[in-house]
């Protein structure tokens, strides 16, 4: 028998054995297409895009293929013996690019071949988008106040919005930030301020924040004396009224208080002459302290009142028993002796 002719698709397979067999996968992308997806742990979206864009453009950089990205290497011509090494390279980097972006963002570049285009298209797309969210992020930091934050509070706050607008690609100046602090601190820290600001010498951040810790702590200290000195000040009074009432309205006070009226009122030193007193008299009991109008037991008939003060008695010139009769529609009393009256006028 003769021999035989080799099959057509045999041909095929030798020869792209052959072509492969010319060049292999760098270790390097062989490295950055395993890692990838625990590297760049985030999906690119409209709010995400310098966070990506600073992780992406790392790993490249640190497998030395972030020429593709930027366009440095370009695509040599085909006639090229490198062009099939270049092409391979560029693909496993656009499928890399395209494992890190999300659903909402693949129809910007879902028509582009290659790296250096998709990056290119993404920058142009969401730039903007990142560029307005960094001027959101400066208002937002020049309108943040301390309120009842405190210190540590306030400055991490301003903190977290300065590292999202680094993040997002821009910077805020050093006395800027100094500045943002000082403005949202609350009045109690205006003589600082005033120091500060006034100061001939330079203020780094971590001096700043040493300051602003001592003088929250001097403020803390100061409110705190404030409130005991205050409350050693305040007047010690006693309810005298405290009690239960038995059933017939009479008070039960109980044990009487250490601070009540019989101790209120201490003697003045032996020498010395009192100030007169301006609380006021009860016209029922005589007792000081309230008035007729607020005494509980104006209303008590069965209340013990003391007795009535004798009223005044008239002087009288006979030396016997007189029966006085009262004439309530006279200026004088009535007398036995005509002497007495000046003048004097018969009776009936």
């Amino acid at each position: 028998m003769g021999e035989q002719g080799s099959s057509p698709n045999a041909t095929a397979t030798s020869s792209l054995s052959a072509s492969m067999a010319d060049f292999t996968v760098p270790t390097p992308l062989k490295f950055l297409m395993s890692n990838l997806k625990s590297i760049v742990n985030v999906q690119l979206s409209s709010d995400n895009y310098a966070i990506w864009r600073l992780q992406i453009f790392k790993s490249f950089s640190a497998s030395g293929f972030d020429g593709y990205l930027t366009g440095k290497l370009t695509c040599p011509s085909e006639q090229s013996a490198d062009y099939r090494l270049w092409k391979l390279i560029d693909q496993n980097l656009v499928s890399a690019l395209i494992s890190t972006i999300s659903p909402s963002v693949l129809p910007c570049i879902i028509h582009l071949s290659t790296s250096s285009e998709i990056w290119a298209m993404l920058e142009i797309w969401l730039q903007p988008t990142n560029r307005s969210r960094v001027i959101q992020l400066k208002h937002e930091l020049h309108n943040v106040k301390m309120g009842n934050q405190s210190i540590a509070q306030h400055l991490t706050q301003i903190k977290t919005i300065i590292d999202n607008i680094v993040v997002d690609g821009s910077n805020v100046d050093l006395e800027d930030i100094i500045i943002f602090i000082l403005n949202g601190l609350s009045p109690t820290y205006n003589p600082l301020k005033a120091a500060i600001r006034t100061s001939l010498h330079s203020l780094n951040l971590e001096s700043l924040y040493s300051q602003l810790c001592s003088k929250e702590i001097h403020i803390h200290n100061e409110l705190q004396q404030d409130t005991y000195h205050s409350s050693d000040n305040q007047a010690l009074y006693t309810n005298r009224t405290t009690g239960s009432r038995d059933r017939q309205g009479k008070l039960n006070r109980g044990r009487s208080s250490p601070f009540s009226s019989k101790y209120s009122s201490p003697r003045p030193p032996v020498g010395t002459t009192s100030a007169p007193t301006t609380r006021p008299q009860c016209q029922i009991y005589d007792k000081t302290g309230h008035t007729a109008l607020s005494c509980w037991h104006r209303c008590n008939t069965q209340q013990y009142a003391p007795p009535p003060a004798p009223s005044p008695r008239a002087f009288i010139s006979n030396p016997y028993p007189t029966e006085w009769v009262m004439d309530y529609g006279a200026s004088s009393h009535l007398t036995a002796d005509i002497n007495n009256l000046q003048p004097a006028t018969p009776y009936t």
